[in-house]
């Protein structure tokens, strides 16, 4: 009898954990609240002068002296707000206070840009409290009326080194309109291929960035919450930019490709489709002709 009541005990050791997790997740199901956020690093990027004038001599001096710098920058961007329906556009809540904290770090106070969006920048390491952490757990949190709400990614990535966007000439000769491909790394360690997205922009002749020309990240909060339900298309080992991404010859563009790891809702008062991401990019410069 005793060893029976032994076993019982820890049976029911083992079960509690699992009856939590599933409270906690029923309890996401049906809440009416939905995060969405992003933290993304990009690194500095120093661009042959000559390349962007489209002078063949167009590699990089030793000096420095034919290099234009773009900063590094990472932007931290919530949207926080109600959903009324699984397929419909979330409203977005105002007057809450947002916050993008690392585990163990300290807590950096995100911007109310109005309509449920909270954001803050940090270009060329002018704002120290958001600096981005491979590796860290990041918590992404709402406040309002005394009630936290919280999103969470673990493991931040590292850089995810893109081999083509780096021949020795600096940067890469490709046609105009025509698509691009390259392939990215194995993933290592065991894990799960982390999810890639690319952003396309001109760069000006003075290395001023223009409107993008092509942007396979999504947009709106209904396309980050559509993203959980179909991760897979952005962790294939191959990608293709389209053609249309590079209308223009003689014409110099930035690619820029986000590794990111997908995180979600953390706290049992948001939404289990929530959608958070956190990653940082690599960078190809291609010059057209």
């Amino acid at each position: 009898m005793k060893r029976l009541l032994l076993s019982a005990s820890v049976t029911a050791l083992f079960l509690a954990p699992l009856a939590c997790d599933l409270e906690k997740t029923g309890a996401q199901l049906t809440a009416d609240h939905v995060m969405v956020g992003t933290l993304l690093a990009t690194p500095e990027v120093e661009i042959s002068a000559s390349a962007l004038a489209g002078f063949d001599a167009g590699t990089f001096s030793p000096d420095g002296g034919d290099v234009i710098s773009l900063p590094a920058q990472t932007a931290a961007l919530v949207f926080f707000g109600t959903k009324s329906g699984e397929n419909s556009q979330p409203s977005g809540v105002s007057g809450a206070t947002a916050t993008l904290q690392p585990t163990g770090g300290t807590a950096t106070a995100l911007t109310e840009d109005g309509s449920g969006s909270y954001s803050r920048t940090n270009v060329g390491g002018s704002d120290p409290g958001l600096a981005y952490q491979s590796g860290a757990t990041y918590q992404f949190i709402a406040s309002r009326n005394g009630t936290r709400y919280v999103g969470q990614v673990e493991d931040a990535p590292i850089q995810e080194a893109i081999g083509k966007f780096h021949p020795a000439e600096g940067f890469l000769r490709h046609a105009s309109g025509t698509s691009l491909t390259f392939d990215r790394a194995a993933a290592s360690g065991g894990k799960e291929r982390t999810l890639g997205f690319v952003t396309v922009v001109p760069l000006s002749s003075d290395g001023e960035k223009g409107q993008p020309t092509y942007s396979n990240m999504p947009t709106t909060p209904l396309e980050f919450l559509q993203l959980v339900a179909v991760p897979g298309s952005f962790r294939e080992a191959q990608v293709t930019i389209p053609g249309t991404a590079f209308p223009r010859a003689n014409q110099t563009y930035l690619v820029i490709f986000q590794a990111v790891r997908l995180g979600g809702a953390e706290s049992d008062n948001l939404f289990i489709g929530s959608a958070l991401l956190a990653g940082t990019a690599d960078v190809g410069i291609i010059r057209t002709n």
